[in-house]
């Protein structure tokens, strides 16, 4: 009940000074709604991030060139990854299921009269549905019969054929991707943009046909894309990679590897790691609003309780204990510091999602986890007790008679 009284006493009091309660909690109100902001935005990245890398299965991973360690043993030597890196792999690691090969460069796109530059135009085999996880929606995929006879087939995203105007029914026709005239055999399905890259804007070829486009030098820096057969395996699938590089590579003992094998969960724990601690920097930076807040907050009640000193003085007269005054003037801080949140919650979350939509592309929209509410109030109401209990035990300790005979 005495509690109850207290809360109700303290709403009172903020509502008689609604002007100097704002201004008290103001930097409270902009540290929450910072720190709010800057979190729903990266956190919506995250999420997206991590929904993608999750797209492709936990068994995927990447082989790629590693051109930037260059140790003493390597630096005579050219950094290398080839097809038949790949295809020794396949042949000598167990638990690989399938695997393509993965080049890519920019080239003009042409149907009749019609021109256009797709974001990329890739070079694969086969396996690229199933170890992408990206399907075809008409038509189909090459096959290993079309590699196997150097067929100038294509693959093309919706963007590419709504750009060249293929029509309805784009299958059977021919383009020329840079000087090669190829027949479209299937449409990929559709996946939108993604951080402002289109992922329908791509043409895929046979891995022998991109060779022939780029140049037979692009061949020997191939990024290698595979699925193992369980992801019970995968660790065991990495280091039957890495030594079929190694020896392949001739590589002694004691130098560094010339390649990186990356497993999916490597890669979401890295891009949670770099989006984790950009979030913990900023929120650092930050919190000195809040804290700048607190003293704001310290200020106000110090001052509120010297012009209600004769008020405390006649509480402590009709029996109000040192303790009942206490709690008084601490749960008037902590409130005033929990409103301070709730406006600052609110503005933030407004803040991302106006900042999220104005981002070019298709920047994921704003996210704020259930931790990151908590972690706002939580530092709120720390705040509201560390820096009200001074003003609070100054109250308190206020003499019942001398609080009367105050002016």
């Amino acid at each position: 009940m005495i509690l109850t009284e207290n809360f109700r006493l303290a709403f009172e009091a903020l509502r008689a000074n609604p002007m100097r309660s704002i201004l008290t909690t103001l930097g409270i109100i902009i540290g929450s709604a910072a720190v709010i902001a800057v979190v729903s935005i990266i956190q919506g990245l995250q999420f997206m991030i991590t929904q993608q890398a999750q797209g492709v299965g936990a068994t995927f991973a990447w082989v790629l060139p590693d051109t930037g360690n260059q140790g003493a043993g390597l630096v005579a030597r050219q950094v290398k990854l080839t097809w038949a890196d790949g295809q020794a792999i396949q042949q000598q690691v167990p638990g690989v299921a399938m695997i393509t090969p993965l080049i890519q460069g920019i080239e003009q796109v042409k149907y009749r009269d019609r021109q256009h530059r797709p974001a990329g135009v890739s070079g694969v085999n086969a396996d690229y549905p199933e170890v992408f996880n990206h399907t075809v929606d008409r038509g189909r995929f090459f096959t290993r019969l079309d590699l196997e006879h150097r067929r100038k087939v294509a693959v093309v995203g919706q963007t590419v054929v709504e750009e060249l105007r293929l029509g309805d029914d784009p299958i059977g026709k021919e383009i020329y991707v840079g000087r090669i005239p190829v027949t479209l055999v299937g449409v990929m399905e559709e996946r939108g943009q993604s951080l402002g890259t289109d992922q329908d804007d791509q043409v895929f070829l046979p891995f022998d046909t991109a060779l022939t486009l780029f140049g037979r030098r692009a061949g020997d820096q191939v990024a290698l894309s595979l699925q193992a057969e369980s992801v019970e395996v995968v660790d065991r699938v990495k280091d039957g990679i890495e030594r079929v590089l190694r020896a392949r590579h001739r590589i002694p003992d004691g130098q560094p590897d010339d390649f990186l094998v990356i497993l999916q969960d490597e890669i979401l724990s890295t891009v949670n790691s770099i989006l984790g601690g950009v979030t913990a920097v900023i929120g650092a930076v930050v919190g000195i609003a809040l804290l700048v807040g607190g003293i704001g907050i310290m200020n106000i009640m110090l001052v509120s309780v010297t012009e209600r000193t004769r008020e405390i003085g006649l509480r402590k007269s009709v029996g109000a204990r040192r303790q009942d005054i206490l709690i008084q003037f601490l749960i008037e801080a902590i409130i005033l510091s929990l409103v301070g949140g709730v406006i600052g919650l609110a503005l933030g979350y407004g803040t991302g999602v106006v900042v999220a939509s104005a981002l070019p592309g298709d920047w994921p929209s704003a996210h704020v986890p259930l931790w990151a509410v908590a972690l706002a109030f939580g530092f709120c109401t720390f705040v509201g007790v560390t820096f009200g209990i001074y003003p609070a035990s100054k109250a308190a300790r206020l003499d019942p008679i001398e609080a009367l005979r105050y002016e």
